[in-house]
């Protein structure tokens, strides 16, 4: 049984143009596989945060084809890592709204998972006004997929996006996970109020790691996004972070970890509802 697992989120700083997106992502990912990485995570939309919401339906891709899929798959195979594409903008059966979807690749560039996001952000609060359901068509299946190295035992990751975070119950859904993945684009200041208790909250909860590749920093577009991407155990301890900026956050799974902390405190075990 493989012990540990080297694993790495990307935080970026997207801008508006699909191409220098992409060349910024394979940049990091190769970075990242270079320090170690088995599996690397990217943040939400990395592939665009354009100047207006329907941008991304603008440059939407048909399922399993389309640049943004081509180059994860790419960059997945020359890196020899598993990547997990943040989420990508797929074409629904509304041709104005998309989806949201969380694509897995393995190390030989194939395809090996999708979730399409669950939960639609919305946010009246000031000068901040967001309402994803404009462009974006929810999906109501969780997924968990499988990673790891050929022979050895897989580890069960559960993959969830940015506003799924606010709802624990999706997290139950998945099933008992030895990681989560939360690809982010958490807005500046809901991030400052509520983003480290929150991914702590569902590593204490689930008694699993957490992985959270974030945006962060002032984007083209004026917005600015909250960052701080973290890896967190399942006790809760934040591992490492990245306050701002483009940049790698690194660890890695420990089994032992996973083990030490649910025999110690078996509430998983102890569930009743």
């Amino acid at each position: 049984m493989t012990q540990a697992l080297q694993i790495a989120a990307i935080q970026m700083v997207s801008a508006t143009r699909v191409e220098a997106n992409l060349a910024t992502a394979r940049t990091l990912v190769e970075q990242a596989a270079r320090a170690g990485a088995r599996l690397v995570v990217l943040p939400e939309f990395f592939c665009l945060l354009g100047r207006k919401d329907t941008d991304k339906v603008d440059v939407k891709e048909p399922a399993g084809d389309g640049p943004i899929q081509r180059a994860l798959s790419d960059i997945a195979r020359d890196a020899g890592v598993w990547l997990i594409g943040g989420t990508v903008p797929i074409a629904s059966p509304e041709p104005r709204r998309i989806w949201n979807a969380c694509l897995v690749f393995g190390p030989d560039g194939t395809q090996t998972a999708r979730y399409d996001k669950v939960h639609l952000f919305g946010l009246n609060r000031g000068a901040d006004r967001f309402d994803e359901s404009a462009t974006i068509v929810p999906a109501r299946t969780p997924v968990v997929c499988d990673v790891g190295e050929p022979g050895a035992d897989a580890w069960r990751i559960g993959l969830s996006v940015c506003y799924d975070l606010r709802f624990p119950e999706y997290y139950r859904a998945l099933g008992r996970v030895d990681l989560i993945v939360v690809p982010s684009a958490f807005t500046h200041a809901t991030g400052q109020a509520h983003w480290e208790v929150l991914l702590r909250a569902r590593a204490i909860e689930n008694q699993c790691y957490v992985l959270a590749p974030a945006q962060g920093g002032l984007h083209e577009n004026g917005r600015r996004t909250w960052g701080h991407t973290m890896l967190i155990d399942p006790w809760g301890e934040v591992l490492a972070c990245l306050p701002e900026g483009e940049g790698v956050v690194a660890g890695a799974l420990d089994r032992a970890r996973l083990a030490e902390v649910r025999a110690q405190l078996p509430a998983l075990s102890h569930r009743t509802m």
